[in-house]
């Protein structure tokens, strides 16, 4: 099906552009700021601010939930946050597990309506040439390490790590979960000096759990911009909020924990699968994203 949505006001770097999307397939075929000689059913979004939909973070799925409970949970999780993808993560305390813990994880979303994104999660001491190849084989496009006391920097062979992680270069990402946070403190800081040093991609500080991630992480690992991104040629997948005389900030960050209330329709991949408080609930239309080139798209951090 082939159609424009009109007067739309893009929510991007803070400032709102008034375009038109010619929609094809699911996808957005083109930009323009209008389609005048075009004869396609047209919808109006000029009512509206359109955004690209979240990515959030989770740290671990619930698992052993009744089928209505896990309904439950992606509803209010995800798409009444206006969510259609995740990033979450299998650990693994031996490499042998890479395959089989990502095997369970996928698994146990087989009912998942929105789109997810899967890393790795290991302890430090994982951190090996084989370990990372093995990952770069599997194509995981973030790998979370564990990091209990800023000892554990000095042991690994950071320059070979680098070596064995090109071209594919899924950055790490640091998790400190030591107790005391002046062991913690001390970690981050070494953390960011040796990478820095060493030259390896990563992520300067750890994600927040069920927040959205932001553009320069999105596209160090690879997300973005083929999901969560109003361009081209992408999905269309996308949020559109009331516009009001509340919103005086505009922000993707704003919005999304400040203006819920004014958060109407969600699309994911050209289905509307929230419209105010009615949700269309899709068991499995969610998709497991392989990331083929992380930081394809390059931005600063």
């Amino acid at each position: 099906m082939t159609y424009i949505i009109e007067n739309a006001n893009i929510l991007k770097d803070q400032r709102l552009t008034k375009s038109s999307l010619l929609i094809e397939n699911g996808k957005i075929s083109s930009i323009k700021p209008s389609y005048k000689k075009y004869r396609h059913m047209r919808m109006d979004a000029d009512p509206y601010i359109m955004t690209p939909s979240p990515i959030l973070f989770n740290n671990e799925i619930p698992s052993d939930l009744s089928f209505q409970e896990i309904k439950k949970y992606y509803i209010q999780e995800y798409i009444l946050k206006g969510c259609t993808a995740f990033l979450t993560m299998a650990t693994v305390n031996h490499e042998y597990e890479v395959q089989v813990e990502i095997k369970k994880l996928k698994i146990r979303l087989l009912n998942c309506p929105v789109d997810y994104i899967i890393g790795v999660r290991c302890p430090i001491r994982l951190i090996t040439q084989s370990f990372i190849r093995r990952c770069k084989r599997e194509k995981i496009p973030a790998v979370f390490v564990d990091i209990q006391c800023v000892d554990e920097l000095y042991g690994i062979p950071w320059g070979w790590i680098r070596e064995a992680m090109f071209p594919y270069n899924s950055p790490l990402i640091p998790m400190f979960i030591n107790d005391k946070d002046k062991e913690n403190k001390q970690a981050k800081m070494e953390w960011k000096r040796i990478m820095e040093e060493e030259k390896i991609p990563y992520v300067h500080d750890e994600l927040v759990e069920n927040q959205p991630i932001s553009y320069p992480i999105r596209s160090q690992i690879g997300i973005f911009p083929f999901k969560s991104s109003i361009h081209q040629g992408c999905e269309l997948s996308y949020n559109l909020y009331l516009k009001s005389n509340e919103i005086r900030k505009i922000d993707e960050e704003e919005l999304f924990h400040y203006h819920r209330n004014k958060l109407v329709i969600t699309v994911h991949k050209g289905e509307v699968i929230r419209v105010k408080d009615e949700v269309i609930f899709r068991p499995g239309f969610g998709e497991h994203v392989k990331i083929n080139t992380p930081s394809f798209f390059k931005m600063d951090v």
